[in-house]
């Protein structure tokens, strides 16, 4: 093909978040479906009678047509394939959306297609919207998410001796990525205590598909140190703190007050 062939392309994309750039223009971060996360531009998308505006907000699949610019790619048509309507008016639902694609943000960059990690993104954000039992669609991303960037925790056995971890407290080491025996976990300063209930979530979202895991409802008294233990996990290797976990920590502190029954 010639260099003028190649100057427009289309591609699917998940907007995952944009900040203005001159007067009326905005640079957005996208999650596409052909190369994978990029940065493009949109010009004069903040002028009112803009037609692509609508089209271009955070959490938003799209269909994109786009130009090869000098130094970003240029929005010149958009179309909406799935709002996302839901998430969007519901501040929970919101939260738990930007955290997801903080975590996907943070983990990638701009290296080229990944179609599973697409796939992944955009099954999570129509789950998320559906589905009854939000955490529960949240810890199967994060779990998943964890093994196609190569970071899958062992579990099943003790990263130091190797023996079968049983049903009872262990500890859990970021360092060496898993789960440490009570035997071997003295030796380890940095390893985190962790119940076999809190566990035996884990090791079942590790090794479940969504089909079998979309009926689970985490108890009450389990989700907390389940989603601190994956938070921690998650924030260790990415070596930042995340923004969205205290965001969600207010919404739930606001929906249950201290003093309610």
């Amino acid at each position: 093909m010639s260099p003028k062939e190649n100057r427009t392309y289309r591609t699917q994309a998940v907007v995952l978040s944009h900040i203005e750039y001159g007067e009326a223009d905005r640079i957005l971060k996208l999650f596409t479906l052909e190369k994978g996360k990029i940065s493009v531009i949109a010009k004069g998308v903040r002028k009112i009678r803009s037609r692509k505006a609508g089209h271009l907000e955070p959490f938003t699949l799209v269909q994109l047509f786009l130009a090869k610019g000098r130094n970003l790619d240029i929005v010149t048509q958009a179309e909406t394939i799935t709002l996302f309507t839901e998430l969007k008016e519901d501040l929970r639902l919101l939260g738990l959306a930007a955290y997801i694609v903080e975590v996907l943000d943070r983990f990638t960059y701009e290296e080229g297609q990944n179609t599973a990690l697409f796939r992944l993104l955009t099954t999570t954000l129509s789950r998320l919207e559906s589905h009854p039992r939000p955490k529960t669609v949240v810890h199967y991303y994060e779990l998943r998410l964890l093994d196609l960037l190569g970071f899958r925790p062992q579990l099943f056995t003790c990263i130091d001796c190797s023996q079968s971890i049983l049903a009872q407290d262990q500890f859990f080491s970021p360092l060496g990525g898993g789960a440490v025996c009570p035997k071997c976990g003295g030796s380890r300063a940095e390893s985190w205590p962790v119940t076999s209930d809190v566990l035996r979530y884990l090791r079942h979202f590790q090794r479940s598909t969504w089909g079998q895991l979309e009926r689970v409802d985490i108890p009450n008294q389990i989700e907390p140190e389940l989603a601190d233990l994956i938070t921690r996990y998650i924030t260790y290797l990415l070596e930042r703190k995340l923004n969205t976990p205290a965001f969600l920590q207010d919404i739930q502190a606001n929906r249950h007050p201290q003093n309610s029954s």
